[in-house]
């Protein structure tokens, strides 16, 4: 792996290859600077820095030598790089797998070929299908950077730094809107939308929508930022108190957990635009030069602006015909109006199954066995009555267990939503074992429904009988409730509640208090 987002765009056919051989140490071999997109992904043992140490001949051949010391079974070659075909061939690896191209196909023990089909889908399937040559199937296609509790607490403590402070009644860190802005992109200039442009936006981000930016960027990029800067002086020097200028300030790591806090993510097509991606934020993303549909972001949510033009895209890190009409065509008042459209506009109360709406048996794998609490119905029309979404996230580990059939889990949470009002529901079908994104208090599920919601998730409360359903909700800037006869000894609630009823007052009395 040599850019980031081509990183964040191959986690997914990581985790399908880890699904496929669960008990397999699997190894990734990436370029010092995209390997903090792996930190802490469980479906990696080890990251081997392809660094400084092998440069050259001598270089790769060192490399190779030590990569046969491990004694790897297969290669399998996400990227196209000759190199990397000809070190797995150096190493002695006797399976490696990768699309035939690049004149590599002579290293290749099994050689893709690469059809239009392949080349016309976004480039996650690029990946993935290359799997599918070897009979590894995906069921998870989303990409997904994992972030630990202390690097999403740090961010939350820079935005309540340097945001305004939040208002007197407020539980929230700092309620108001925060778009993030990311300005630059690696590849070339050819990427990337005028300073004045983005500065336009800025403006109007903060004196119509009542916002907040942080403006995102490498070092070598931080003179874009200081250029935006500038010009938004011309409007109003107050817009300033507005603004954190983050640009060449962040490690990758620090940068992914300040992008999961924003609300929206305007960008130009770029490895940030992936990781906002990757980290379920609504993206307004601007193309020129690339292939919205190769390498656009990923998923729902989002938005993409480009203009049709006879020479777009040309795929060139300058523009050849020296007028760059692909990306000044682009006005301000599209990408402003584009991100009115991606804005979070729901409250949501996001809800427990067993022990929050149903009797917990253990593992339910029959309707005879369903018992809905006595107060659930009219606690759920209470909810939607005061105009809260309502959608279900659960643990279902008994399918993985052999316990619960996932059909009936289906037609189950297909009853309860007719029954009780529920706009929407999620599982994790996997084993604990199997760590996967998707399992509370991991947040994809989560995530995935303020996508498509649009969720405000400051404005948003979770329910739920266990720790880790609280746990969500602090993660993500949503309020937790945990139902519980008795009060923990710590949780990381903001109130224990001792029924659903008790639960559902408390929010609604809340509610009349105005936090906008």
């Amino acid at each position: 792996m040599n850019w980031i987002g081509d990183a964040v765009l191959a986690t997914p056919a990581i985790r399908a290859i880890r699904r496929a051989y669960p008990d397999a140490r699997l190894s990734l071999l990436v370029k010092p600077w995209v390997s903090d997109i792996f930190k802490g992904n469980p479906d990696v043992d080890e990251i081997i820095l392809y660094d400084e140490r092998f440069k050259g001949i001598a270089g790769k051949l060192k490399l190779a030598r030590e990569l046969r010391k491990k004694r790897f079974d297969a290669a399998i070659l996400l990227q196209n790089a000759f190199d990397a075909a000809l070190i797995a061939w150096l190493a002695g690896i006797p399976e490696r797998i990768g699309y035939d191209r690049d004149l590599r196909g002579f290293f290749l023990t099994k050689a893709i070929p690469v059809t239009k089909e392949i080349l016309s889908q976004h480039q996650v399937y690029y990946y993935l299908d290359l799997l599918k040559s070897t009979g590894i199937e995906a069921k998870e296609a989303h990409p997904y950077i994992f972030l630990t509790e202390d690097e999403r607490q740090w961010a939350k403590n820079i935005v309540r730094a340097n945001g305004p402070s939040p208002l007197p009644q407020s539980p929230y860190p700092n309620p108001r809107l925060l778009v993030g802005i990311n300005p630059g992109a690696t590849y070339g200039s050819a990427k990337r939308w005028m300073p004045e442009r983005f500065a336009e936006v800025i403006r109007r981000t903060i004196d119509e929508l009542n916002g907040n930016v942080i403006i995102f960027g490498s070092a070598a990029e931080r003179g874009i930022a200081d250029e935006i800067i500038g010009k938004l002086g011309t409007f109003d020097p107050e817009h300033g108190t507005n603004i954190l200028n983050m640009a060449g300030k962040t490690t990758l790591r620090e940068l992914a957990a300040l992008i999961a806090e924003c609300d929206a993510f305007i960008t130009n097509d770029s490895g940030p635009m992936h990781m906002a991606s990757a980290l379920f934020v609504p993206v307004v993303a601007i193309f020129g030069s690339t292939n919205k549909t190769a390498t656009g972001p990923f998923g729902e949510g989002h938005k993409i602006i480009t203009k049709d033009l006879p020479c777009s895209p040309c795929m060139e890190r300058e523009c050849p015909e020296k007028h760059l009409d692909c990306m000044s065509a682009i006005t301000s008042d599209e990408v402003f109006d584009a991100l009115r459209e991606t804005l979070p506009l729901h409250k949501a109360v996001f809800l427990d199954k067993d022990g929050t709406l149903i009797e917990d048996k253990n593992y339910l794998n029959n309707f005879d066995d369903l018992v809905v609490f006595p107060d659930a119905k009219a606690s759920m029309k209470k909810l939607k009555d005061a105009g809260f979404r309502l959608i279900g996230i659960t643990n279902q580990s008994g399918i993985a267990r052999g316990i619960v059939g996932e059909k009936f889990l289906i037609e189950s949470n297909a009853f309860l939503q007719k029954e009780l009002g529920i706009d929407d529901f999620y599982y994790c079908p996997h084993h604990p074992d199997e760590h996967c994104p998707c399992r509370k208090p991991e947040l994809m599920l989560l995530l995935k429904a303020r996508s498509r919601h649009r969720v405000n998730l400051k404005k948003s409360y979770v329910i739920g009988d266990k720790e880790l359903d609280v746990l969500l909700a602090h993660k993500t800037g949503a309020t937790g409730i945990l139902l519980s006869p008795e009060k923990p000894e710590a949780t990381t609630a903001a109130y224990v509640a001792g029924s659903l009823t008790e639960a559902v007052n408390w929010i609604l009395q809340r509610e009349q208090i105005d936090y906008s």
